[in-house]
């Protein structure tokens, strides 16, 4: 029997992955052509189509996502057992891959691990900026950040935030021509800024609690936003009233650029946690990134 080009093997869980030839040229640090050429070669030895190509995207045949699922994530134990061996270096390298929102990147993650990379030049950091629930393991990210503790099953939380607060806010000149509204049904009446899911595609829900009561609003405006920098941006211009967590809103309110309204309705919730496999073997780069982002003594999560 000839023997395995696992070369080729990896180049086409990276396409497959990747949903693009062009993109997986590119994190495989080769041409186009060769990649192409590589992955025909495959399929001619053996004898079956393993990816289906169109003019804007490529998927896996039916061989092709069996073949992902078998070789896939044994690709990824050698790469994760490459990292374990730099564990045994003076220095701990690699890369670390995280999938997360443009806020908790800016206002978390960068300020705790900055002195990580400042200590640690071999270890490389990757952020996907992403308000989508990703599939990490199959995306290959090492860990997601999302608000709340609610995680899939085989997943380990970690708090990297203390708990916090949703804000409603609008500018003074939008309230100089429209009434503060009282309780979350007055929205209906206004110009709200809303966000769409990535995942899902439909709209967030605005959701309210107030002694014991619960309420859930949807609410309707000129603007959609798909990430929450322009939604902030929208309503210090007067544009509408928006909702985010209150610490994107914070600098604003101070400022007197933003008018917070509905306070009582806005309940403390989870903050950010963390998430990343239960089973997966910790690379030594990746514990150290845990143990900068980890907050006080607060005990993992565990699905």
């Amino acid at each position: 029997m000839a023997k395995r080009n696992l070369n080729d093997l990896l180049y086409f869980v990276t396409v497959a992955r990747e949903g693009s030839f062009t993109r997986a040229a590119s994190l495989l640090g080769i041409t186009q052509s060769a990649l192409s050429q590589a992955i025909s070669g495959l399929e001619a030895r053996l004898g079956i189509r393993l990816l289906t190509r169109t003019t804007r995207s490529v998927s896996p045949t039916a061989a092709g996502e069996r073949l992902l699922d078998t070789v896939g994530y044994r690709l990824d134990e050698i790469e994760a057992g490459l990292d374990e061996l730099t564990g045994m270096r003076d220095k701990p390298a690699g890369t670390v891959r995280i999938t997360c929102g443009e806020h908790v990147l800016h206002s978390i993650l960068l300020p705790r691990l900055a002195p990580l990379l400042r200590e640690y030049p071999d270890i490389n950091i990757e952020f996907d900026v992403n308000y989508g629930f990703r599939d990490i393991v199959a995306d290959r990210f090492d860990a997601g950040v999302r608000l709340g503790d609610s995680i899939d099953k085989d997943m380990i939380a970690l708090p990297i935030s203390p708990p916090l607060r949703m804000a409603v806010a609008a500018s003074p000149a939008y309230f100089m021509e429209h009434p503060m509204p009282e309780t979350p049904s007055d929205l209906l009446g206004h110009n709200c800024i809303n966000m769409r899911m990535q995942t899902a595609g439909g709209l967030y829900t605005w959701d309210f609690g107030h002694q014991g009561q619960t309420l859930s609003v949807r609410v309707d405006g000129q603007l959609v936003f798909n990430t929450s920098p322009g939604i902030v941006d929208a309503a210090v211009a007067g544009l509408g009233i928006a909702n985010l967590p209150e610490e994107e809103f914070a600098p604003h309110v101070e400022a007197g650029r933003l008018v917070r309204v509905l306070e009582d309705w806005c309940p403390v919730f989870s903050g950010y946690y963390l998430y990343y496999p239960s089973r997966r073997q910790l690379s030594p780069a990746f514990s150290l990134v845990l143990g900068a982002l980890r907050t006080g003594d607060s005990s993992r999560l565990t699905r």
